[in-house]
């Protein structure tokens, strides 16, 4: 069975998209953002600098066309037995399994880009990779520190992102380095998300995605925020607004992939970030089924 995977934030990079442009469809496609974003996002995309990629609204919405438009142009041989997508990427994966529609997922995307950036203004936090622990170790050290620190990136094994306030975070990659942390590394990121601090956020996201049509995909989409498929389009409205605060399950996600029979992961978008990931988790699963045997 085929597994679709759609990246996040990060992916991106100058010049993406850009050999997509000579075909008409990609090439309309591309226009209409162009209209709907009020801007040239593609030029950005094709030309910009890295910073200007890194800006709050042009990053997610340039990830998401890639992906979609990628995926669209794909057509017959996109031939998914399920889709999931990292954080951003469950947007993408719900476009390209047809449960939205191009305007409607590029509308969400430039809501949810806004909203996060202005929950980031409310107050500072941060994000850092925590290396080399096992997962319950992050989630006990977490707990017990009184600020704002949550497990947010569940990304393979002994890969955890946790997010929250500047002092949760420095506070919790002291405890984690000296609980036995390869690494517990600071993330060049505006914001704590996936954590409650995003809260202002997933309010101002939940009115709009309330007020979108969400389809029944054409095969099953699994989320962020429990892992698991769903095909029905309140189960995924419910668990689109969840994901703003909410973890990103993802190790878990390819595990119930591969359990239900994903043999195959191919990543639609920039980079090649997920398909590292997959492999991790999968090379655990092989190892865990080894010694049951």
């Amino acid at each position: 069975m085929k597994a679709y995977v759609f990246p996040g934030q990060g992916a991106q990079f100058s010049g993406m998209g850009k050999d997509l442009y000579e075909n008409p469809m990609a090439k309309e496609l591309f226009e209409k953002a162009n209209e709907i974003m009020g801007f040239r996002i593609s030029d950005i995309m094709f030309g910009g600098t890295d910073e200007e990629l890194k800006q709050t609204n042009v990053t997610q919405p340039a990830i998401f066309l890639h992906s979609v438009i990628l995926a669209k142009v794909l057509g017959e041989s996109f031939r998914p037995d399920m889709v999931a997508g990292h954080s951003l990427g469950e947007f993408s994966a719900l476009v390209a399994a047809n449960a939205l529609s191009f305007e409607d997922g590029l509308k969400l995307v430039v809501a949810r880009a806004n909203a996060m950036q202005k929950a980031c203004e409310i107050q500072p936090s941060t994000m850092a990779a925590i290396l080399g622990l096992a997962d319950e170790v992050v989630e006990q050290i977490c707990a017990e520190i009184d600020e704002v620190v949550v497990p947010a990136n569940y990304n393979c094994p002994g890969q955890l992102v946790i997010s929250g306030s500047i002092e949760g975070i420095d506070l919790a990659c002291q405890k984690l380095t000296e609980a036995g942390a390869k690494r517990a590394l600071k993330l060049n990121v505006g914001g704590a998300f996936h954590s409650p601090l995003m809260e202002p956020a997933k309010l101002e996201l939940q009115a709009a995605i309330e007020q979108t049509q969400i389809s029944a995909p054409v095969c099953p989409i699994y989320q962020n925020v429990n892992a698991q498929p769903t095909t029905d389009p309140e189960v995924i409205k419910t668990n689109l607004i969840a994901q703003l605060t909410g973890a990103v399950r993802w190790t878990q996600t390819v595990a119930n992939m591969i359990a239900d029979g994903a043999t195959e992961f191919v990543e639609v978008g920039p980079g090649n970030v997920l398909q590292g990931l997959v492999k991790k988790v999968n090379r655990e699963a092989q190892t865990n089924s080894a010694s049951l045997a």
